[in-house]
């Protein structure tokens, strides 16, 4: 087997190694990260015009790009906004001031939401063929009009209100993600002129659906009818302005920054992030999205209004907010939708009578989700709050989703005399009021709620049981690549490892101490930790490979991550490429590393997998002196990305796989399938483009999503493993063995 990864599979056919001499003199060996960040959502909406996917799934991945792109202006464009105001000329990786940076963004924003608009009148056309119309603009049947003239009067109109723009009405505040509509009116009486805001609250849905029976009556059933709000508002404003003429209207959108900024000393987070979050909807203006055609005095008065000075103005010929597209999504109709899948329940835990804790003592257990179900997690600590010889649970909370069966879990264990110490992290973006909500909760149930680090987020997802056996107690620890969110859990592709290890557990106990006590750990024997030794541990094995290479040795690296932006681990990887390792890399969004430059990186290779479900686990593979991959390799799973804020500013795990069923698992089934996809898959190209990957001739596709869907994961089949019921990949072929 060659030590060359995925030896024979056609690499990028134009990524030929281009020469870092021939860089010009502006041109940096780091890509952009907000540029990069682009390229990703760019690939996320090349989804949306993927014809082999079912059409509601199409227009999901549409919604998704607005909602990304939505979460980018508001934190990173934001961020960048506030350097230039402040005068701050730090540079970016690549060299770039924040206000170069901002007129790279913006260049390329246009395009974006053009490209947006022109997915969508696509889609609509198709779904309107499948009978699923989105009739902002056409004309509705009589009784599709009567039902939603009724609707605007009787649901509609009660709950908005008008707001003249003059002297006398101070202009109202738009909250953020606000989508409101300029009406210009002529009082029919005196012919007097004036401007009127209608503010659509937040609670109203952002499409209306006509009911079944009144469209079913006239169109012989299966006919769905939607409007966007906005548009509804527009269609029957008459009854809005009585005794006035409508002469012209046009909707806006309003995106704020909402990044939230702690104070250092702050002496109690609790009430500085609630202050915080109050403050986060009180942010400037970022970005504005009017219509193509909105009335030039009305957008000057918008401008002047929201103080819009370094904010993005984005206009639109297409539906304003491309994110509420995902309450469409929601139609019921299955046949325009992926197969419905159902995760399976692990083997090995079944044979043990569902007994969780006699499953892991047995052997370490890796679950891979969403193909494996969430609910073993789940019942890990719900078997731990009932079990009469558990003393202790500890966990931490990154991101637990609005209806987390893991939080009851820890309130039933608390309930129940259990020692129950929980990690809530308030800075987890956009989930800081649900987590305070938690905290809440579980400490009126007797759990310990600690809040962690003021600077650093507690990232790191990890939980341990401490249970007493016999004369003495035995650790059961689960780490996790990914949140205890059980709906995340269903689309993130993510590893959950279970072991009762006892240096791993030791090295768990040290982790929340730290968190808890701000003990630093000292003695760690398996865990490394950031931002203690994480960035440490990761430079010595790519220096160890760095050395295998210099010696003549096999020497290889595989990552897996979802972002590679930090210039040291960059450099290190440079640096094993210069040295002759074969460096592979499956990043998902950002990633900063140039591959392909003659020189500096002519043997690392880049590419990003997206699909059906969003990969999110991080997978760090070293050859370790031995053909990749081997029972040698050295494997990690980890919460942590590549980035400078995951490896400094983060509470982080890296944990080692030593256990031989696990490692195959992780290595020679989840990140194998991942190298060896071809149809999901993107190139990384020396000039920052990407382009799809395709199989080599006469190689049949792979596709890993449908591998790990339709072949029972190694770990969870127990003791059907040695009946060779599950297909090896073959790193030669990019096939199934």
């Amino acid at each position: 087997m060659s030590t060359s990864p995925i030896g024979s599979m056609d690499g990028p056919e134009n990524a030929g190694a281009a020469d870092i001499a021939q860089l010009g003199p502006d041109e940096s060996p780091y890509f952009n990260r907000e540029l990069s960040w682009l390229q990703f959502n760019q690939r996320v909406l090349a989804e949306a015009c993927n014809e082999a996917y079912p059409l509601l799934e199409r227009l999901r991945f549409l919604s998704i790009s607005g909602s990304n792109l939505d979460e980018f202006m508001m934190i990173r464009v934001a961020g960048l906004v506030g350097q230039v105001q402040r005068g701050l000329e730090t540079p970016s990786i690549d060299g770039r001031s924040p206000s170069q940076q901002l007129a790279a963004i913006r260049e390329k924003l246009a395009d974006l939401a053009q490209r947006q608009q022109t997915i969508w009148r696509s889609l609509r056309e198709g779904l309107a063929a499948a009978d699923i119309h989105v009739a902002d603009e056409e004309r509705v049947s009589p009784a599709a009009h009567k039902w939603l003239k009724a609707y605007f009067l009787n649901e509609i109109l009660p709950v908005i209100t008008p707001q003249a723009l003059d002297p006398a009405h101070p202009f109202p505040f738009v909250q953020n993600g606000g989508i409101g509509i300029l009406f210009t009116l002529t009082r029919d009486a005196t012919r007097e002129q004036l401007i009127e805001m209608v503010l659509i609250p937040g609670a109203l849905p952002r499409f209306v659906r006509v009911p079944d029976a009144v469209t079913g009556a006239e169109a012989g059933g299966g006919t769905a009818v939607y409007i966007s709000i906005g548009r509804l508002i527009q269609r029957y404003a008459e009854a809005l302005f009585p005794g006035f003429t409508i002469e012209g209207d046009g909707m806006f959108r309003v995106l704020r920054d909402s990044d939230i900024e702690i104070e250092e000393e702050a002496e109690d987070l609790v009430r500085t992030f609630r202050s915080a979050l109050q403050r986060r909807r009180r942010g400037q203006v970022i970005q504005l999205e009017i219509e193509e055609d909105f009335d030039a005095a009305a957008e000057a008065l918008l401008l002047d209004k929201l103080g819009v000075n370094e904010a993005a103005v984005i206009k639109t010929d297409g539906v304003i907010g491309i994110n509420g597209l995902a309450e469409i999504v929601r139609e019921d109709r299955p046949d325009l939708k992926f197969d419905a899948y159902s995760p399976r329940f692990p083997e090995r835990i079944r044979e043990h009578d569902g007994d969780a804790f006699s499953a892991i003592r047995e052997k370490d257990i890796i679950v891979h989700h969403p193909y494996e179900s969430f609910e073993v997690v789940v019942d890990f600590i719900r078997q731990a709050a009932a079990d009469p010889d558990v003393v202790a649970i500890k966990q931490t909370l990154y991101r637990a989703g609005s209806q987390s069966a893991v939080v009851g879990a820890l309130i039933e264990a608390a309930e129940a005399g259990k020692s129950v110490t929980a990690v809530v992290e308030l800075k987890a973006r956009f989930d800081e009021e649900q987590n305070l909500q938690w905290a809440g909760k579980l400490e009126r149930a007797g759990v310990q709620v600690i809040y962690g680090f003021t600077d650093w987020k507690t990232h790191a997802k990890v939980a341990m049981v401490v249970r007493r056996e016999g004369e003495s107690f035995r650790t059961y620890c689960h780490f996790g690549t990914g949140n205890y969110h059980p709906v995340t859990a269903k689309v993130y592709t993510d590893l959950s490892f279970f072991t009762a290890d006892p240096k791993l557990g030791r090295d768990a106990a040290k982790m929340f101490n730290f968190v808890t006590g701000y003990v630093e750990p000292h003695a760690l024997e398996r865990i490394h930790i950031a931002p203690i030794d994480l960035r440490e541990e990761i430079y010595c094995r790519i220096d160890t490979e760095i050395a295998h290479a210099q010696a003549g040795k096999p020497a290889a690296i595989w990552l897996k991550c979802n972002q590679l932006t930090d210039e040291g681990v960059i450099d290190r990887l440079y640096a094993a490429s210069q040295a002759g390792v074969q460096v592979e890399l499956v990043v998902r969004g950002i990633c900063c590393l140039r591959p392909g430059l003659a020189g500096l990186s002519e043997n690392i290779r880049v590419k990003s997998v997206i699909g059906r479900f969003l990969e999110h686990s991080r997978i760090y593979a070293f050859a370790n002196g031995h053909p990749m991959p081997s029972t040698q390799t050295a494997v990690f799973i980890a919460s942590a990305d590549m980035m400078s804020r995951n490896l400094d500013r983060r509470v982080e795990a890296l944990i080692p796989i030593l256990n031989r069923t696990v490692h195959d698992q992780v290595l020679q089934q989840v990140l194998l399938a991942n190298m060896l996809d071809t149809e999901q898959s993107w190139w990384l190209h020396p000039d920052g483009t990407y382009e799809r990957v395709e199989a080599e001739e006469g190689v049949r596709p792979f596709n890993c999503h449908r591998y790990f869907m339709t072949n029972p994961s190694l770990s969870g089949r127990g003791g059907a493993l040695e009946a060779g019921a599950v297909p090896k990949l073959s790193l030669r072929r990019g096939a199934v063995a």
